[in-house]
């Protein structure tokens, strides 16, 4: 793929994913437009790799929906859209507030859907999406009811959106990670042990997936792929997954001791 000149627009880029995203763009040439909250933060990344900041928050849907406009006046054209920002509240749902089940809705599922419409009518022929999904929305996860229905629902959205694009010359792609050692995890407590029982995989391993869905005719793309088989096969079997899963948590109770044991030991 021939980068030089191309506009990518990357949401969630301060930190883990995007930012080792917004990282391998700029480093094959692409002009980034970095999307986050955190205004000091994003423009640090900014002068850091040579890229623009436009500080906002994916649930401000009118900021959103202007956004792909705003990055061509100043960029001036619009090649990529990769849809990484995400929100968490881990617990029972009947535990997590209805506030906090609405925010995993509208970051994680809601402004993706937006933000790839809105980007629609200025992606140049060649252009493509790709959304930041998760092997979390193939399979029931307890404690992350909410967010693995959002996850599913943006896998879901992304291949029939495909299918609408491709007369247009524009491919959607998802990359679905399994567990990814960033911030994003929070208090890694909380975390399903299930969720530890599957190899984890760094930001710029993620990363490096999303550039490739980019340069590639893949659509979808499961890291570790391992994982993504083993989650194929819970989405296609329930009973298969009902019976794996009390060994798959019990592997995963001792890799999360063994995580949190590591994490004491870099910080002290």
């Amino acid at each position: 793929m021939d980068w030089s000149n191309k506009v990518a627009i990357v949401t969630g880029a301060s930190s883990g994913i995007g930012l080792e995203t917004a990282r391998l763009l700029a480093a094959r040439g692409v002009r980034v437009a970095l999307v986050a909250r955190t205004k000091d933060k994003l423009d640090e990344v900014a002068r850091e790799i040579g890229a623009v900041s436009f500080p906002l928050d994916v649930t401000d849907r009118a900021a959103l929906v202007a956004l792909p406009k705003r990055v061509v006046e100043k960029l001036g054209r619009l090649d990529f859209v990769v849809n990484n920002a995400g929100v968490n509240h881990r617990g029972l749902t009947r535990e997590r507030s209805e506030a906090e089940l609405a925010q995993i809705l509208d970051a994680n599922l809601v402004a993706p859907v937006l933000l790839s419409r809105a980007a629609l009518p200025h992606l140049q022929r060649g252009g493509v999406v790709v959304n930041v999904a998760s092997l979390a929305g193939k399979l029931p996860l307890p404690h992350e009811a909410t967010y693995g229905a959002s996850k599913a629902g943006l896998r879901s959205f992304g291949r029939a959106l495909a299918i609408e694009c491709a007369s247009d010359g524009v491919r959607v792609a998802n990359v679905n990670p399994g567990p990814v050692d960033t911030g994003f995890f929070g208090d890694v407590n909380e975390v399903p042990d299930i969720v530890f029982s599957q190899p984890m995989s760094t930001a710029r391993e993620i990363a490096e997936a999303v550039v490739r869905a980019i340069e590639t005719d893949v659509d979808e793309i499961d890291v570790p792929a391992v994982s993504g088989k083993l989650a194929t096969l819970g989405y296609l079997s329930t009973k298969a997954y009902m019976a794996l899963r009390p060994m798959l948590e019990k592997r995963g109770a001792a890799a999360k001791k063994r995580f949190i044991a590591n994490r004491r030991r870099v910080t002290t």
